[in-house]
């Protein structure tokens, strides 16, 4: 009789298959990393990560920290920017293990076409300006542009790496959907192509940016470099094309199957829009299986007539008012030179948070 001591118990097995299937961005796991990581042995205590994700962190520890605080950049920037919506990207919050993700980051919803798009162009963008910085030691500034300044323009300063981010960050974010147990072939291709849509948008958010020199201030001369803009405004960005995603389907196109638009499917996939597979709930009500947390309890404006509006954030169900007393600093007097004093003056608001 053969052993069967080397086979799995059905529970330990599926939870191995779940988490191939849903590691994509497992790895955002690490922003609530506390100790600095420089020891290899550190790389497999680390949760979130597939084994070429680890591989990467033992060839490469200095840059463990970066994707640490890339991870945290994400959380931050992606509450920051969905705050005055219904879906406020509470699902970030995931489980300390990293095991289970939210089922609206699970299912091929917009939501998660927003949330890879990011997570992409946050750890590029945090890696090229890492390397601008002098955090990490295998990379320096961003190559000096080829075309000449115009007159009283010199190329100078330090740009921002972006070609060492991309190469290096796409190489660690993409690793888990490049494995062969990473999920549907429709999930692992929508999550690679919104992948590149959030770097299309970092590339597109190079901009000149310069410093001035002259007597007086005159600014006869200016210093420029190639830099990234904030990832605030990369994140907004990709919050246009989030509301405007559209829906695929995964069906035969030629010799394969490929993601082509639900709606019209007579023309291909285009390279600068997310796309999802699943409609997303309306984040009115609680509902764990769809992934919604609900907007009971949460802040709205009365007088706005937009998302964070007190009749769209609480979906018709009305809302409460309460009062907040601010402390403020006011009366404020310059003095020469050179410092500033301030009076503390309290005002009471009133605020209203949905039914």
């Amino acid at each position: 009789m053969k052993s069967r001591s080397h086979i799995l118990p059905v529970g330990v097995l599926t939870a191995l298959l779940l988490s191939q299937v849903c590691s994509g961005i497992k790895w955002l796991t690490l922003s609530q990393t506390t100790s600095h990581i420089n020891q290899t042995q550190h790389c497999k205590r680390l949760s979130g990560l597939v084994s070429s994700q680890v591989q990467l962190c033992r060839s490469n520890l200095e840059l463990m920290q970066t994707i640490v605080q890339a991870a945290r950049e994400v959380k931050k920037t992606c509450q920051k920017t969905f705050a005055d919506m219904r879906w406020n990207c509470s699902s970030i919050e995931i489980a300390a293990d990293g095991q289970k993700y939210p089922p609206d980051l699970d299912r091929g919803t917009r939501e998660a076409a927003f949330v890879y798009a990011l997570s992409a162009a946050t750890i590029s963008h945090t890696i090229a300006r890492a390397c601008t910085s002098g955090d990490l030691r295998l990379c320096t500034c961003g190559p000096i542009p080829a075309e000449i300044p115009e007159p009283g323009y010199r190329w100078g300063g330090c740009a921002d790496n972006l070609h060492y981010g991309l190469m290096t960050g796409s190489k660690f974010s993409d690793a888990p959907m490049k494995m062969k147990r990473s999920g549907s072939h429709a999930n692992k291709l929508m999550h690679l192509h919104n992948s590149e849509v959030g770097r299309q948008v970092l590339r597109e958010s190079m901009v000149m940016k310069c410093k001035c020199h002259g007597v007086s201030g005159s600014c006869s001369i200016r210093t420029c470099w190639r830099g990234l803009q904030d990832l605030r405004e990369i994140a907004m960005d990709l919050k246009t094309k989030y509301l405007s995603a559209t829906k695929v389907i995964h069906r035969p196109m030629g010799t394969r199957k490929q993601l082509v638009p639900k709606d019209i499917d007579i023309r291909p996939v285009r390279e600068n829009e997310l796309v999802y597979l699943q409609s997303s709930p309306d984040f009115c009500s609680k509902n764990e299986k769809l992934g919604s947390v609900g907007t009971q309890d949460r802040q709205c404006n009365k007088t706005s007539v937009g998302s964070d509006s007190c009749d769209l954030m609480c979906c018709g169900r009305g809302y409460n008012p309460y009062t907040e007393k601010l402390v403020e600093r006011c009366h404020c007097k310059y003095h020469w030179c050179c410092y500033v004093t301030c009076k503390k003056c309290e005002r009471i608001v009133e605020r209203y948070v949905c039914k």
